[in-house]
């Protein structure tokens, strides 16, 4: 049912391939359909929907970036002016424990981790250089405008998407400003949201496209940028680490980049499958920081930007079916993500890339509104797949812990190269783990410093994070009663920890009772709420377009 359709039709556009989201995976997807189409001497219209402000405002990655996908959608992008500057000079993997650390030697490393041949990237910078070659193509883009619904046809296929209102008040009424949505109609609609897709994870519950795959599972990541002592720049330079603070059960780890312009991008990632209801992965990051490694390049530095995003992780076996009558979902919103090289910009292009010769071929046919059967098909006979497939057990063994994973990983990935005849799979969902309270031990995070670590408010503050405030909250709850009857009771209340923006607090109104404020305009957009809340009650919905982060170079 749409929202406030009490407010009279929308107006419709008509495109031949509709794109929700303006990442690498929906950008890459629009420059190559009309590569193709002017290859043929044909037209083909194209049109890209991005929530944020502008293109790159909700980018949010690493990144260290493989070149592979992007070689082949624009084989020179070097002479082109792709801002893929600085490439990897060296790779370093510490095992942290509390104040020390075990360095792991080049030989020793597994080629996951070996980043000969990419580079150090802002990928919100390589996204908005990929914007600016679609626009150059003739794709439209429309900034500032989240696609809110999904559109059917009678027979049930997917027609196209609808924007959000603008100009509703909290109250669910119109204010001046009011603005009907719009509607985009296609031949075929490509979901490029993202990790946990609002629209895509729509489309899995009514296609059942999950049905045939393993749960998927998520971390989330929390990241700033720096910029520090020139004398301890070393452009090039990539460390990962694994260990403390994290107890040896819980998956995650942390990655210091090396830019240009002696900025280094800092971020630590935590598995959604922890079980402690205690464990908060914004302070988790804070701790990280005040390592002796990582504190020697960061003291002295400053801070200029922050945010945080969920990321998939469950690899190949997590894979749900891809296409749908009249659509796909593509790059992160279907999870193509390779957690054990901690990258998915590369998987996000090609996927982009196949997803669009499908649509192409099927339009320039004459087709609309079937299955892409070919994206899917594309897929299983390309590189992408072949290296999905060697890490297709690397959560399933990280989740046994890290020494266990660390030994199981290193003899698929450096012995056996990935070719292994075993397949594990995951059972569960990462809100399902979550033990009560009364099972797990409370965890004494120290107080922020305010130079070296911070707290959530501040942080949210330099990630310039902004939402119309009159507007009704787009964090909704299926039940206002479960986060204090359930939540609270039970679990100690793990919105309050998990948000790594302080969207949600337990406070006392004047009875003194517990309730839950939900302070929506600190939402940084990064879904671990929807993926994270143990009664799965929590509902992130679009709010207006360009609220939300705008990250400057993330």
């Amino acid at each position: 049912m749409p929202r406030h359709h009490q407010y009279g039709p929308r107006e419709s556009m008509e495109y031949d391939v509709v794109i929700v989201g303006g990442g690498p995976a929906g950008l890459s997807a629009a420059i190559r359909l009309k590569q193709l189409a002017a290859e043929k001497g044909v037209e083909i219209g194209v049109c890209v929907l991005e929530k944020g402000s502008e293109i790159g405002a909700h980018i949010l990655s690493g990144a260290v970036m493989d070149p592979r996908a992007l070689d082949e959608l624009i084989p020179d992008w070097k002479e082109a002016g792709a801002p893929l500057n600085v490439p990897v000079t060296e790779d370093r993997f510490l095992f942290l424990s509390k104040n020390g650390g075990m360095s792991v030697p080049n030989w020793a490393l597994p080629h996951n981790f070996r980043n000969h041949g990419n580079y150090v990237v802002s990928l919100a910078k390589v996204t908005r250089w990929l914007g600016n070659k679609a626009e150059g193509l003739g794709v439209e883009i429309f900034p500032g405008f989240p696609a809110a619904e999904v559109l059917y046809n009678d027979d049930g296929s997917v027609k196209g998407v609808a924007t959000g209102d603008m100009g509703i008040g909290k109250d669910g009424l119109p204010t001046e400003n009011f603005q009907r949505g719009m509607e985009l109609h296609a031949k075929y609609t490509f979901f490029c949201e993202g990790a946990r897709g609002h629209l895509g994870r729509q489309l899995n519950e009514k296609f059942e496209l999950g049905k045939e795959s393993d749960p998927q599972v998520y971390g989330i990541g929390i990241k700033e940028l720096w910029e520090i002592d020139p004398a301890k720049h070393q452009p090039g330079l990539v460390i990962h680490t694994a260990g403390w603070p994290l107890d040896a059960d819980t998956y995650g780890g942390s990655f210091l980049y090396h830019i240009d312009n002696n900025q280094v991008i800092v971020g630590f990632v935590v598995g959604l499958a922890y079980t402690n209801p205690y464990l908060s992965p914004f302070e988790e990051f804070q701790r990280y920081k005040t390592h002796p490694e990582i504190r020697a390049f960061l003291e002295g530095g400053k801070r200029v930007s922050y945010g945080a995003r969920a990321i998939t992780a469950g690899g190949l076996m997590s894979l749900p079916k891809l296409t749908f009558a009249g659509g796909a979902l593509v790059g992160d919103d279907a999870g193509f993500l390779n957690a054990s090289r901690i990258k998915g910009s590369h998987a996000a292009i090609k996927t982009g890339m196949l997803a669009a010769e499908a649509a192409f071929e099927a339009v320039h046919a004459g087709r609309s509104g079937d299955e892409l059967t070919a994206y899917p098909e594309g897929f299983r006979n390309s590189w992408l797949h072949d290296e999905l497939y060697r890490a297709r057990n690397f959560k399933q063994w990280m989740s046994k812990g890290l020494y266990t994973g660390t030994l199981m990983v290193g003899i698929e990935q450096k012995l056996l190269g990935g070719k292994v005849p075993w397949t594990l799979h995951h059972k569960h969902r990462d809100h399902e783990l979550l033990r009560p309270a009364s099972q797990c031990r409370p965890i004494e995070y120290p107080k922020p410093d305010g130079k070296l670590t911070f707290d959530r408010l501040s942080s949210v503050f330099i990630s310039n994070t902004s939402h119309e405030e009159n507007q009704p909250a787009h964090l909704t709850l299926k039940d206002p009663s479960v986060p204090v009857g359930i939540n609270l009771a039970t679990y100690a209340g793990p919105e309050a920890r998990f948000c790594p923006a302080g969207v949600y607090e337990f406070v006392k109104n004047e009875q003194d009772e517990d309730r839950l404020q939900i302070n929506a305009q600190n939402c940084v957009h990064c879904k671990t709420c929807d993926i994270k809340d143990p009664t799965q009650n929590i509902v992130w919905m679009s709010p207006e377009g360009g609220g939300g982060p705008n990250y400057p170079n993330m």
